[in-house]
């Protein structure tokens, strides 16, 4: 077994082709990368637009100067949190388990980041708040977006105030860009009749992939965002290497990827610890499995993560509650899969796309609007006209009271979460 392992080992010769290839003038690959870099100035110029824009400061003087009736929401929410509105963790936990609460030891050290998606539009933040505010709930510590960028970017300043809320709560949140295989980039697919043709890819051919990062720069640089969704293997090696040039971005894997075994995630790994930076960082900070993942998967790969040293710096996303309808069989529910394996592996963040099983079922016997993921690929403006517009937020809202049900399962069994830390972490 130790000759065998031997074998395994990557002699540095190799190592040096591959560095000579990246480095080598004549690569057009890498110089085309270079040239989309270029046009939005060097790595630190890249990097001072960006904190410019994500100053919270600036973030609401735009909307000021575009008159955005969002500005009124972001400052109820800095009002809010300044006042000590919302419950605290020490307060939830006594509401969960009353008197043995006190002097009880819960595990701080595995907290599960308490993640929603799709926060589509920044109206629902305010109404998500006020909910918690009223029932003494909890609001997400992570915030997943997959809305079209240039809609939200005319929507009255959406993507900015969304931007600033996210800093009053002390919440990560991810944007999923434009580019992608919805656009139109593989001329030979359509709709359902064509579906099979994603199979072999999500939508990144030929120069899509420099088009992604073109489109990342933009919005980096523009409003600061910094994490956005990966879909593609080229354009999470395109996300290495910008990082890798100097640019702070930072990006998660989605569940489309089909990372659904301990190999195909040690090989993403791999991609992350070869283009590291000195200090050991990397831009993945969060790795969404497939749904078909068990804990063994998750268990074996916190190992791998570990070794290679990225268990505070990479997180498991894992989804909990699915959309009812367009993308999983149902019935779905993890949740309690989630308390088993939440004790012994750092950094997973409970995924929330979806309301409970239970309130779904509900929903669809009363001939109402269960969560549906093509819902994230429908104009605002339609959904508004064709009169779903209550009943997208109420799916929303379902989702929320999700995460609250899985922030209750884990503290009754002595398991820690992370909600949005400026608001109940104090």
């Amino acid at each position: 077994m130790a000759d065998l392992r031997e074998r395994l080992r990557i002699d540095s010769r190799e190592l040096g082709a591959i560095n000579d290839l990246l480095t080598d003038p004549n690569n057009r690959a890498v110089s085309a990368i270079l040239d989309v870099v270029a046009k939005y100035g060097t790595p630190d110029e890249i990097n001072r637009k960006a904190r410019e824009a994500r100053k919270l400061e600036n973030l609401l003087g735009r909307l000021k100067k575009m008159d955005s009736p969002y500005l009124a929401d972001v400052e109820w929410l800095i009002e809010q949190r300044d006042s000590g509105a919302f419950i605290t963790v020490t307060q939830y936990r006594k509401k969960v388990l009353g008197d043995r609460a006190v002097g009880m030891k819960f595990k701080d050290d595995f907290a599960v980041t308490l993640e929603i998606s799709a926060a589509q539009y920044f109206p629902w933040i305010r109404l998500e708040a006020e909910q918690s505010i009223a029932n003494g709930e909890l609001m997400p510590a992570r915030f997943i977006r997959v809305r079209k960028m240039k809609e939200q970017e005319k929507d009255d300043g959406d993507i900015v105030a969304f931007a600033a809320a996210m800093q009053v709560m002390g919440a990560s949140y991810v944007e999923t860009l434009d580019t992608k295989g919805t656009d139109g980039s593989n001329v030979h697919l359509g709709g359902p009749a064509t579906i099979t043709g994603y199979f072999g890819g999500i939508g990144e051919p030929n120069d899509y992939a420099l088009k992604w990062i073109d489109e990342y720069l933009y919005y980096y640089t523009n409003y600061g965002v910094r994490q956005v969704l990966n879909t593609n293997p080229g354009t999470v090696l395109l996300s290495y290497i910008i990082y890798k040039l100097g640019i702070d971005n930072e990006f998660k894997i989605s569940v489309f990827m089909g990372n659904d075994n301990p190999y195909a995630a040690l090989w993403t790994l791999i991609g992350a610890k070869m283009f590291s930076r000195p200090d050991g960082t990397t831009p993945l900070v969060g790795f969404n499995w497939s749904n078909s993942i068990n804990n063994e998967t998750m268990e074996i790969t916190a190992e791998l993560r570990k070794a290679l040293g990225f268990e505070n710096e990479i997180r498991f996303e894992h989804h909990i509650t699915e959309a009812y309808r367009s993308i999983v069989r149902q019935p779905y529910d993890r949740r309690a899969e989630l308390v088993a394996v939440a004790d012994h592996v750092k950094n997973i963040s409970a995924k929330h796309e979806g309301g409970d099983v239970k309130t779904e079922m509900e929903i669809e016997a009363q001939g109402g609007h269960c969560s549906d993921i093509l819902d994230y690929f429908r104009d605002k403006s339609e959904i508004i006209a064709s009169g779903d517009w209550d009943a997208v937020t109420r799916n929303y809202l379902d989702k929320h009271a999700a995460v609250n049900n899985t922030a209750r399962a884990l503290t009754e069994h002595g398991l820690s979460f992370l909600a949005a830390p400026n608001l109940h972490h104090r």
